[in-house]
This record gives C-alpha cells, structure tokens and sequence, in this order.
C-alpha cells in the first residue's frame, strides 16, 4: 500500500527520488524516507509525516549520491513514526518493503539468536536483517542471491527495493503480490511501485511479475525467477504522460477528476458505442457469441467503490436480461466463504489499479476453478490485467485522489456494456438495443451538463451541512447503490459518519437514529418507486430530519434542500445522481478543512489484506 521509488544511473539520487515520492505520497503518508549512496559512502534520512518533512531534511543535506531507494509508508506494523519510517538499515542492508511478512516473528526469534537487534517494530525490519544474515555468510558477497535465499524463508506479500552498503551499482528489487516496474533509460534505471513516478524519465518499462528478482544498474535490468534462473526481460512502452498527473489549475486532484469524467467517459465508450451505425462492441473479452449466449451466472467481485459499481451495473443489466444472475461479492468476504461457483459462470474483477489484494485472492481462486475470468481494470500492466482471461480497460487515466470518482462513473458503464455484449448474444433486437446506445452516446454530454449547473449550488449547499457529524443516505433500486457510494465518499473524506440504506429498510432499524445532529440525503427518481421513495422521506420529516434531496423530479419535494438535476437519461440517471453526491462530499470535505486528496488513514491502492 506504500510507495517504492528507486534511482542508480549517473543523475543527483536524491532529488530524483524526492519528486517520485511526491507522486506516489498518494499510496501512504504516515512517514518517508530515502537511503543514497556516492563516492562518499551512504546517507539516510527518514521523518514522521508527509514527503514535505523528509524534504526539508534533504534540503540541509544533499549530496550528488548516484543511486539510492525511497519509501512513502501507509503504518501496518508499528506506528507512524521515524523508527518505523522505511527505509530500514540492518548491518550493511539498506530495505523498502511493501506488504505484509506474515512469519516475521518467527524469523525475528531466529535472528535474535543470531545476535540482531531490532529497533522498530515493522516486519521489515526483521526482512532487512534476514537479507543481511544470508550476505554476510557469504564468501563473495552477492546481493541478487542473498535476496533470493531470503524469499525461500518468507511467507506473506511484497514488493521490496534493496541497496548494500559499498555498492554503488546495483538495486536489487522482487514482487510476490506487490507491484513493481522499472523504467530503463539510458545508462539508468529508475523503480517505482506505481507507473507515476516514472512518467517524464523514461517511457520504457518492465513491469515485474510475482516470485520475479530483478538487478538494477546502470548497464540495464538482470531478470530471473525466485530460484535465480533467468528471466527474458520484457520492455514495454508506458503509455502516461505527465499532464494525466498535474492538478491543471485545480484545487484538488479530486475535483478534477470529477470534472474529467466527461472527458473520460468518451475514453471509455470510444470504439465501443457507434450510435450512428447501431453498433456496440466490447473488444478484448476474448469469448465467442457461443460462449456469451452459455452465460447463465456473472459474479462481479471487488472492494469499496469498485464494489458498488458493480452494484450498481447489476441494477442496469437486470433490467434488459432475464436468464443471468448476477452475484455481487466483496472480495475480502468471498475469498475466505466455501461459495459454490454454478456452471456457465463468468466472474468479472473490478479494480481501479488491478492491484487490490482480495480482488487478485478471488480471481486466483476462481481461476484455479476453472471459471472465465475478466477484469474491469484501469492500470495498464498491472496484476488483475495481466491475469485474467480477457476483460475491459476502463481507460480513465491517472486517478491520483484517494478517494475513487471517475474510475466509479467508467466502471459501471463497462459493465454495463458487458451485460448488453451478452444480451445482444442472447437475441436481444436492434430495437431493443438503440436506447441504451441513445444514453451511453449522450452520457458524457449530461455528465457535464450537471457538473456546469450544480457545482456552485452544492458549494453553497456543503456549507450549511459541513458542521453536522453524522448522515443518513437513502435511495432505491439503482440508487442504493448510489445512496452506498455516497455515503462513503463523504465518511473517506469529511471524516462525518455516514451510512447508506435502501430507503424501504429506513423502518428496519435506521430511522431510529434521526434527530437533530443527524442530515439525510436521499435520492429520488421520477420513476415508479417516485411514491415509495416520498413515503420514506415523509418518515423522515416526521421524526425531524434535515433532508436534502437530489431529484430529477419537477414535483414539489418539500424538504430542508433540493437539489434538482435536470437529465434526459433513465436507466443511467443514477450516474448523475452520483456526480451530484461527489460534489456535496468534495465540498463539504473542503470546508472542514480536511486534505480531501489524502484522507487521513487511507491509502490509494490496498495491496495488502
């Protein structure tokens, strides 16, 4: 969950290594630290905080070193602080680690026997000391083997960076569940966990795959597998540029990529939906009509907002098919249940980065049952993408926020057009088909229709709410999954309790909390469920609340705000109810003050259980 960056070349290490943590501070801020080396010996400086501390320890030490390892840390064991701060030194190994050792109190005992002591109370620490017994036993010292004898004794999860003291020409890096690239420059190499912090340095990567070791220097990138044997080397080209992670202008990554959905909407839908031809098509699943038409079950598996996504794309595709079940599951739940997988099942992972632990976990397990795989993935080269059996690239860009908006809007909809690709295997009529082209085609166009007309009314409106500590969000049918999402951009963010209900559950247990330090939100289409959907908000009334509304609805509401959203969309209008809802917590945040970008606790991609 943490960022790994990693320079050797001929360039000043440290100032290299300190912009690609500023990248990656995104994937963990409780500390960081960098370890350099040149002609006059090595330098390791690590602080509490934000990658800013660690900068200004820099700036009253720099020194034109060649090579080093830096570290952004997200706390899983021991607390934020500069013991525990990464990287760690034992004997002469200098280590960045991400994930988790399972066994390292074993191998802490073990070593202790040995005469180590240890400092912090990180698992990496007792990595870093294993790597250096092994090194210090040899009669030649190698460091690329030392690692590799290590890896046979760990068990758990990592991504890991490793410099000995004295040697300047090489890194030595290996991933098992934590990713890795290395950039190849000329006469350098640069190392990161993220593509971000490589992106105006070099555009030609190797992207490391589990049980892989790599040796960094400067003559290129020495590749083999966990028991040293040979690797070819595979470089492929980084399609990210560096405006994908700038700000352009805007406060907060956040807001701009709320704003960018638009944009990245038309990313995800180019080639796909041709309203002028009446054609829609889905490349890359790599599954016939036959096998299309033989889907009786879809599972759609992932985490946090990828999981309501498809939540909420299982509320679309219900609609136009009616022989597929579809079976939505938190990946952190299915991969320890002893569930049963149907035939004709297809399973469909959902992750921004393609990185996500219990996500990979589930697919690795469905695999082994024999069950069509594919992703929904954002992160081109990145684990989930490279291990399904086909899938959908998203096709959003860098998504620098924590806190996960665009990503959400592009995952639905290819969903989506997952569940029209088999309902059109299955006979579904040209008919049938052109509306749903009619809202996908004008989607991004409403899209940014209501960020045009509502940004600066719910700026207004999160001021009157940002003082309250709790809220209730409500919504039915496709909008509870929306009321869900909701709900957890605001708590990720504004740090304001909040949950989400379907609104026919109020009278099950939730209404009983509705009183004065309480706001509601509820999400009320002019659809079918209008009634129903009114005769909850009455409940809520009665009882006090102060309920905002977000409708698209001209009828007379009567709660405490309305915000209306003036959409030509049906079925896909819950999407613009969800843009609505990411404004109000973006601003609501905003005026609490908070870092809306990186919410305290949380880290972009969950790498580790």
């Amino acid at each position: 969950m943490c960022g790994i960056v990693g320079y050797v070349g001929n360039k000043e290490a440290q100032r290299i290594l300190l912009s690609g943590l500023r990248r990656l501070e995104y994937r963990g801020y409780d500390s960081a630290g960098i370890i350099t080396a040149g002609r006059n010996g090595e330098t390791l400086l690590r602080e509490k905080g934000k990658v800013a501390e660690l900068d200004k320890k820099v700036a009253e030490s720099e020194h034109n070193d060649i090579i080093g390892i830096g570290h952004t840390r997200w706390a899983t064991h021991g607390e934020p602080s500069e013991r525990n701060a990464h990287p760690h030194h034992v004997g002469d190994i200098y280590l960045v680690h991400n994930g988790i050792i399972e066994n390292y109190q074993d191998l802490k005992e073990v070593l202790a026997d040995r005469g180590y002591e240890f400092a912090s109370e990180t698992d990496t620490e007792v990595f870093t000391a294993l790597i250096d017994s092994i090194y210090q036993a040899q009669d030649k010292k190698d460091l690329h083997q030392a690692v590799v004898d290590s890896l046979q004794m760990v068990i758990g999860a990592y991504g890991i960076a490793v410099m000995a003291k004295g040697n300047l020409d090489e890194i030595v890096v290996a991933r098992k569940g934590s990713p890795l690239v290395v950039g190849v420059g000329e006469e350098e190499v640069f190392i990161a966990s993220d593509p971000s912090a490589l992106v105006g340095h070099t555009d030609q990567v190797v992207y490391l795959r589990d049980d892989e070791v790599a040796t960094c220097s400067k003559d290129g990138v020495h590749l083999t597998d966990a028991t040293a044997t040979k690797v070819d080397t595979v470089v492929e080209k980084l399609e990210l540029d560096i405006q994908a992670i700038q700000k352009k202008g805007y406060d907060h990554f956040l807001l701009k990529e709320i704003f960018e959905q638009p944009e990245t909407l038309r990313s995800t839908l180019n080639g796909r939906v041709l309203k002028e031809q009446d054609l829609l098509r889905l490349g890359g699943l790599n599954m016939t009509d036959d096998e299309l038409r033989e889907v009786k079950n879809v599972f759609i598996i992932g985490c946090g907002t990828a999981y309501y996504a498809g939540m909420l794309a299982s509320y679309f595709i219900e609609q136009f098919t009616d022989d597929v079940v579809i079976h939505n599951a938190i990946a952190s739940e299915l991969r320890y249940r002893s569930f049963n997988v149907p035939e004709n099942s297809v399973a469909l992972f959902v992750s921004q980065s393609g990185e996500t632990a219990d996500t990979l976990a589930c697919l690795q397990e469905m695999k082994r049952r024999g069950v069509k795989c594919l992703g929904i993935v954002n992160a081109v080269g990145s684990s989930i993408a490279r291990e399904v059996d086909g899938g959908v690239y998203v096709h959003v860009g860098a998504e620098i926020s924590v806190a996960s908006t665009k990503a959400f809007t592009s995952q639905a909809v290819a969903m989506l057009l997952f569940g029209l690709v088999i309902a059109q295997a299955k006979g579904m009529s040209l008919k049938e088909l052109r509306p749903y082209i009619a809202e996908l085609d004008i989607l991004p166009d409403e899209i940014q229709s209501t960020l045009n007309s509502q940004n600066e009314p719910i700026k207004t409106l999160a001021k009157k709410y940002a003082h309250y500590e709790h809220a209730l969000y409500v919504g039915r049918d496709s909008l509870f999954p929306v009321a869900l999402e909701g709900a957890l951009k605001l708590k990720e963010i504004s740090y304001i309790q909040s949950e989400g209900y379907a609104a026919g559950e109020l009278k099950h247990g939730p209404i009983a909390l509705i009183d004065d330090k309480f706001f509601e939100m509820a999400f009320v289409s002019d659809n079918w469920l209008y009634e129903k959907t009114m005769s909850n908000i009455i409940e809520m009334k009665a009882r006090g609340g102060h309920i905002i509304t977000v409708t698209n609805s001209e009828k007379a509401i009567g709660t405490e705000e309305v915000v209306r959203v003036d959409t030509k969309l049906e079925l896909l209008a819950p999407l613009i109810f969800n843009v609505a809802s990411q404004l109000f917590a973006y601003y609501v945040a905003v005026e609490r003050g908070n870092d809306v970008d990186q919410p305290r606790n949380l880290a972009k991609s969950v790498t580790v259980e």
